[in-house]
């Protein structure tokens, strides 16, 4: 905490003692602040939703659209253009490093897609070993034909067949906005990886300073095109233990923060000075094998790992039964959820035989677990060692390795790694094709698809959703889905769960979001 109260001391110091400051402890640290470049909501809280805008948004609490830094939109017959009127007198962020001189227009909506899209251009890889995994794990390069700028104001997306998802797609994070006039200042001084360390757009917050691993600092946007935030300070105090998050809150070193301990829940419902918002979770928790690799590869030792692994006792050990056991890749809350799928059966004996028929003998894999606390999964590590204890049972023995969180994510997507991933996702647009084919799909291995599991029959399914205008026979397609993937296994389901949010009830104008951001545009703290 030594940090952000520096920080807390310097906004006073600088003249503006009477400033309303709120303090976010937050689970872990941002990989970067460039949100094209990853997929974990930590960085989406730090960057995406503090700094940037986006085309549309989600309004609070919602799946719904709403204009964003578009205005307006409308959308051809056959599903292929998309014509977007751009919000006009918005303003970029003026900071210690950067002062815009234009405001923002359609050269930057084609920078920030464009630089996602093709190979060549100069952004592509201006990050060294990053990549553009949820645009390329969405198929955008192949699906987005051209995009034009019609005038200063309008934009045109030219798509090379229907997607029916497109629109939600554009609210989510990697689809931020970002400055071209930046960027060109940057690529001409030789500098275009502070993109990714300063960031700069035309949201709520201003990116202040960042020390890693211990603060980030923003104020309130003066000029932000939709109402200057009610607070004038807004510092995210990285704590990545959920108990010592707790401590703070309780302290008042800081008014809210996210996934509480399980144990810790009905004591701070108890607390009488403190809030605590809960809702159920639009998520998965899985352990994703790496079906590349032997003996993995097999269907048979996927399903006989699978029934020995005792989901009920995970969910019980970590969330106290504020979860609930997972059969199906997405949750029982989204349309096209398959109720009628047969979850695998806890059962040692069966998949003991199970393993010896399928001629694995003395097996030793790795189970990987988090380091940090998300909504999906509070504990990865006692999971694992649950996971562990279970397979000893059945002759495998499991070594449990973790890594440095960005570190985690990156390695977690090789195709040749090996033993099995925790790993989890909170739905970011609402619609199944966010888990089904951005999580399972084929454009995804070697990025969020951490099965690394490519199945034509199950792809067929999801590609043709994407590209079908009826909800009702697309929810058809992804019940089919479903039963590929249960028969096929590449995941061991475990849980969905419950989300809890506790805060000071100082803290006003909060809303929990089923997407699982972290949004402070409509926050408010008394006096």
């Amino acid at each position: 905490m030594a940090f952000a109260a520096a920080l807390l001391a310097a906004t006073v110091l600088g003249g503006v003692a009477n400033a309303k400051t709120l303090v976010y402890c937050s689970e872990g640290s941002p990989e970067g602040f460039d949100p094209g470049l990853y997929t974990a909501g930590t960085t989406f809280d730090a960057s995406s939703r503090t700094v940037y805008n986006r085309l549309v948004e989600f309004k609070h609490g919602s799946t719904e659209l709403e204009p964003g830094l578009a205005e307006s939109w409308t959308i051809s017959d056959d599903g292929l253009e998309y014509t977007f009127k751009l919000r006009q007198g918005v303003k970029f962020q003026t900071t210690d490093f950067f002062t815009p001189t234009r405001e923002f227009n359609a050269d930057d909506v084609i920078y920030s897609f464009e630089r996602q899209l093709k190979a060549d251009n100069p952004w592509n890889k201006y990050v060294a070993g990053a990549s553009w995994e949820y645009s390329a794990g969405m198929g955008f390069p192949d699906l987005i034909k051209g995009i034009e700028k019609v005038d200063d104001h309008t934009v045109k997306f030219v798509l090379n067949h229907p997607e029916a998802p497109f629109m939600a797609d554009l609210g989510m994070d990697f689809a931020s906005i970002l400055s071209k006039e930046y960027a060109d200042k940057l690529a001409a001084d030789g500098k275009m990886e502070q993109m990714n360390q300063q960031p700069l757009g035309t949201g709520p917050f201003t990116f202040v300073a960042y020390q890693p691993d211990a603060a980030i600092r923003y104020k309130a946007n003066d000029s932000y095109w939709n109402g200057k935030p009610k607070i004038d300070d807004l510092v995210f105090a990285i704590t990545t233990d959920a108990s010592v998050r707790r401590q703070k809150l309780e302290a008042g070193e800081c008014q809210i923060y996210p996934y509480p301990n399980a144990a810790d829940v009905q004591a701070l419902k108890d607390n009488k000075d403190l809030n605590v918002e809960e809702q159920a979770g639009l998520n998965v928790a899985y352990l994703a094998y790496n079906t590349l690799v032997a003996p993995f590869d097999k269907a048979e030792v996927r399903r006989a790992l699978n029934e020995a692994i005792n989901k009920k006792a995970i969910v019980d050990a970590v969330f106290e039964g504020q979860a609930q056991v997972a059969k199906n890749p997405i949750p029982p809350t989204m349309w096209s959820y398959n109720n009628d799928v047969k979850d695998d059966e806890y059962n040692p004996d069966a998949a003991k035989a199970a393993l010896e028929k399928a001629g694995v003998k003395d097996l030793k894999m790795k189970i990987w677990a988090m380091p940090v606390s998300r909504p999906y999964m509070l504990n990865a590590r006692r999971a694992a060692e649950l996971m562990q204890a279970d397979l000893a049972k059945v002759g495998v023995t499991a070594e449990i390795v973790s890594y440095e969180w960005a570190e985690y994510l990156k390695r977690s997507s090789d195709k040749d790694r090996d033993g099995a991933v925790i790993l989890g996702w909170t739905g970011d647009n609402g619609d199944p094709d966010n888990f089904l084919d951005t999580l399972l799909g084929c454009t995804a291995v070697g990025g969020n698809n951490r099965a690394q599991w490519c199945n034509k029959e199950f792809d067929d399914l999801v590609k043709k959703a994407k590209q079908t205008s009826d909800q009702a026979e697309r929810a058809k397609l992804y019940e089919q889905a479903q039963v590929v993937f249960k028969k096929e296994a590449p995941w061991a389901t475990i849980d969905h769960s419950t989300v809890f949010m506790p805060m000071s009830k100082k803290v006003t104008g909060y809303t929990q979001d089923p997407l699982g951001i972290h949004r402070f545009d409509n926050v408010d703290i008394a006096e």
